[in-house]
């Protein structure tokens, strides 16, 4: 009897009206043949229970074959050799194939590296904030959020600025301050270049902030501090509130302009981020805040920071100043300054 898939092939043709006739003729056997399979049922056994099961695809022999226990061997002890690397290694030993099936070969069987585990850092009560600036592109232009969170509550702060610089984060943090009505201890930034001018701790030196940056810091009473380069996770009580923003405030909703923007963040922020309750705390920012941390934070500054060297910067929502006017002044030559002090021309 002929196999599954011929038995399914002969039945279907029957189904179509082939003639038993003609079939006989193709496959070579005669047409008692064929009666017999449609009489005794050997056309439909198991074609509805037996699964279709095909064998392994055998196996085709490559040059590599002779040294994938040699790569197997360095990866074991060595993850994160190259595909170049061991390349050489195995033509050392006779391999005269090409780099191709070795690449993905090593792609295959390479360990991959546990992930580093990222412990949780919770700060205590007024101790700390963490800041980060994010873009975003709006019809009319780009924006740079500023975002200041508060470590122990999550109470989270944020505008929008027309520049990513110094002056906007004076701008901003001294608004923070006065929405949390007080100052943390300690604000954690990125490699910010507001704030650290160079970071050599990778290299046993010290991180050099930037001197303006450490006045305005002295004036309202806090310390700035640094993640260490590629540790930006250290810092992600800020990271998740930016994705936050971006999902959940900016993404959906439709801004006029700078003005209508800002307002839709202050609403946003009361009665949507800082009322929610909070995946990792259960609990709602401004509640916790008020209960635990309110009173934990440093008094404000009698007065904003001036600066001797920058122009403040003012957020996308500020009025622009109306230019100065011009005034038109006479103008005379030099021989006619001579002549009002009594020299000669």
């Amino acid at each position: 009897m002929f196999g599954r898939e011929t038995r399914m092939l002969l039945r279907h043709y029957l189904e179509q009206g082939t003639s038993k006739s003609a079939l006989a003729r193709q496959l070579g056997v005669s047409r008692d043949t064929i009666h017999r399979w449609i009489r005794d049922g050997d056309l439909d056994r198991d074609l509805e229970t037996t699964p279709l099961q095909y064998g392994p695809r055998a196996p085709v022999a490559t040059k590599l074959d002779a040294y994938k226990a040699i790569i197997e061997t360095r990866l074991t002890a060595y993850p994160e050799l190259s595909a170049v690397r061991l390349l050489d290694e195995i033509r050392a030993a006779g391999y005269d194939g090409g780099y191709t099936q070795l690449k993905a070969f090593v792609r295959r069987v390479r360990p991959a590296p546990p992930p580093e585990p990222i412990i949780r850092f919770e700060t205590p009560a007024g101790r700390q904030a963490q800041v980060d600036f994010a873009r975003f592109r709006f019809d009319w232009g780009i924006r740079y959020a500023l975002l200041v969170v508060l470590g122990y509550s999550r109470l989270l702060w944020c505008r929008f600025y027309p520049r990513q610089d110094m002056a906007a984060l004076m701008d901003g943090l001294e608004s923070a301050f006065a929405y949390f009505g007080g100052v943390p201890r300690e604000l954690l930034f990125d490699q910010m270049k507001a704030v650290i001018t160079r970071d050599l701790r990778l290299e046993g030196g010290a991180l050099i902030r930037n001197v303006e940056f450490l006045r305005f810091a002295h004036h309202w009473g806090f310390t700035p501090r640094a993640c260490r380069p590629y540790r930006a996770q250290t810092k992600g009580k800020v990271e998740r509130p930016v994705r936050y923003v971006r999902g959940n405030f900016v993404y959906g909703r439709t801004f006029l302009n700078d003005g209508d923007l800002d307002h839709q963040r202050q609403l946003w922020l009361e009665h949507v981020a800082n009322a929610r309750v909070h995946a990792t705390t259960h609990e709602r920012p401004r509640d916790r805040f008020d209960r635990e941390e309110r009173f934990l934070l440093q008094p404000l500054a009698a007065h904003r920071y001036t600066s001797l060297v920058l122009e403040r910067s003012s957020p996308s929502t500020a009025v622009r100043r109306p230019p100065r006017p011009l005034v038109t002044v006479e103008k005379r030559s030099l021989a006619a300054y001579a002549q009002l002090t009594g020299g000669a021309a």
